[in-house]
């Protein structure tokens, strides 16, 4: 329980949710952005906002050890299918050093922007 709350506060705390617009501005304007997609394979195969890297968040152990060689000093544009994912994520990532993370509010569902295959 109390593992929970201190993600939660993390999340409060260094994680910001960002409408399309505002990650896509934002990143436009970021010369030291990551984008990160934490979808499944299958979910990827339906496309994908170009440049993204993808690490599975339902890895487990195997997304922990991914995301520990990131870069600390990067920002981090982050999404999943929906959103809720990608805040997961983010506050983990916060848990781990990489503090500036951007949560793409609606996730890619709801992308209106370029998308590769």
């Amino acid at each position: 329980m109390l593992r929970i709350f201190i993600f939660a506060k993390l999340k409060l705390l260094k994680m910001s949710d960002l409408s399309q617009q505002e990650w896509e501005e934002q990143l436009e304007n970021d010369n030291n952005a990551f984008i990160l997609d934490v979808r499944t394979p299958e979910e990827v195969e339906e496309g994908y906002i170009p440049g993204a890297t993808n690490i599975d968040i339902y890895l487990g152990q195997g997304f922990l050890d991914e995301i520990e060689k990131l870069d600390k000093s990067k920002n981090y544009y982050v999404y999943c299918r929906s959103g809720n994912r990608s805040a997961q994520a983010c506050a983990i990532l916060n848990s781990v050093g990489l503090e500036n993370t951007f949560n793409l509010e609606g996730g890619f569902m709801n992308w209106e922007g370029e998308v590769a295959e």
